[in-house]
């Protein structure tokens, strides 16, 4: 889950790490109080998870009460990259007389964690690699001994934080650390780290990604979801803790582990193209134990979205055997008849695997109109981008 601007900050703040006193306002007049709170001037951020807000004119500066009200007016509903400002961010200002860069983040190529940090702030990170890659410094971190302070000293040398600031940021190194592991994040990222005026080192940005595989250890962590800008079917789908991701297709898919999902998705949009280009409508694993409950569930969600004309059940039969399967389709489609809910798209299964041949008997004894039996997987995608063609 990525967080907005406002949220990373608070994040920072839990963590005592020293960031700029603000708050976040949804309305004009909100903006005015905060403003009002916090006195003198202010600069007000439109909060989008995009970059290149400066440049799109979603940062302003304003001398008092009445222009920080003026600001928000003008930024809340911006678009900023395809993203409405819904929420603006607004924080005392701060004079800035450098500007460096620090991170750290998963690093999944090399399989360990990686700092990043810079002395040239205040631009993209990448763009000073290229231009200037001896400025960006790169430091693996080990796993199990993490940022101490030793770590924290080697980081701040080989970057070549100035002398004056040097205390000041091995302490912000070994406290964002702290808050990477504590958070379970696979990012942290200050863009700037500036010193100002007076010479303290303030954290005037904050991008967080946090690991939902590790929501369960942050209950606390489910108020910065933005369910506004999540799929109403995905909603759904995590409510019944299914693996679901919507995509702008026809063809519904659903089948047991990820790799064969994605394998699914590949086959019918390389079928789909005879027809007209019919394309996959969404990734779906619903894991191993494809209980009736599960596949009634996830039958449910994809016939849910009206782009859906046909479905294709793809399942390998491994610990979960197929004919456990078939009966489980059987019982979802009754389940969704004792729910009231219609269901009348056609249905295009491929078992495969642990006990297919008794899956496939007992779909066939079931003789109901809108299941379709195809042995083959690229077979079964063809016909499931025929039906949805045709359906359209």
């Amino acid at each position: 889950m990525d967080l907005y601007e406002y949220q990373g900050r608070e994040l920072f703040d839990r963590h005592g790490l020293p960031v700029l006193d603000g708050g976040v306002a949804t309305t004009p007049a909100e903006a005015r109080e905060i403003a009002e709170r916090l006195g003198g001037r202010v600069v007000v951020k439109a909060q989008v998870k995009v970059g290149g807000r400066g440049k799109a004119g979603g940062v302003k500066l304003a001398d008092g009460v009445d222009e920080a009200q003026a600001r928000a007016t003008d930024i809340l509903g911006m678009d900023i990259k395809g993203h409405t400002v819904h929420k603006v961010m607004v924080t005392t200002t701060a004079a800035i007389t450098e500007e460096y860069y620090f991170s750290y983040l998963l690093d999944r190529a090399n399989r360990t964690f990686l700092c990043i940090a810079s002395t040239a702030g205040g631009m993209e990170i990448e763009q000073v690699a290229h231009d200037a890659p001896e400025k960006v410094v790169k430091l693996p971190i080990d796993a199990n001994k993490g940022v101490d302070e030793a770590t924290a000293r080697e980081i701040v040398t080989k970057a070549a934080f100035p002398a004056e600031v040097a205390e000041q940021i091995v302490e912000i190194a070994q406290g964002l650390w702290k808050a990477f592991v504590a958070e379970d994040a696979t990012l942290v990222e200050v863009n700037p780290l500036a010193k100002v005026d007076g010479g303290k080192v303030l954290l005037l940005d904050a991008k967080v990604t946090l690991d939902a595989n590790a929501d369960f250890r942050h209950p606390d962590h489910a108020q910065w979801e933005d369910k506004s800008a999540v799929d109403p079917l995905e909603q759904a789908a995590k409510a019944k803790d299914l693996n679901y991701v919507k995509l702008d297709g026809q063809v519904g898919i659903i089948g047991n582990g990820a790799g064969l999902v994605m394998s699914t998705l590949d086959v019918v949009a390389y079928a789909g193209e005879e027809f007209g280009g019919v394309k996959p409508a969404n990734f779906l694993d619903i894991g191993g134990g494809a209980s009736a409950a599960v596949m009634a569930n996830g039958l449910e969600i994809v016939l849910s979205d009206p782009a859906v004309k046909s479905v294709f059940v793809n399942v390998f039969g491994g610990i979960t055997a197929c004919d456990a399967v078939a009966n489980g389709i059987v019982q979802a489609l009754d389940l969704l008849k004792q729910r009231g809910e219609t269901v009348d798209k056609p249905l295009v299964v491929r078992l495969d695997g642990n006990n297919a041949e008794e899956g496939r008997r007992i779909l066939d004894s079931a003789n109901n109109p809108l299941v379709e039996r195809v042995d083959t997987m690229d077979g079964a995608a063809k016909r499931a981008a025929e039906l949805a063609a045709a359906g359209v």
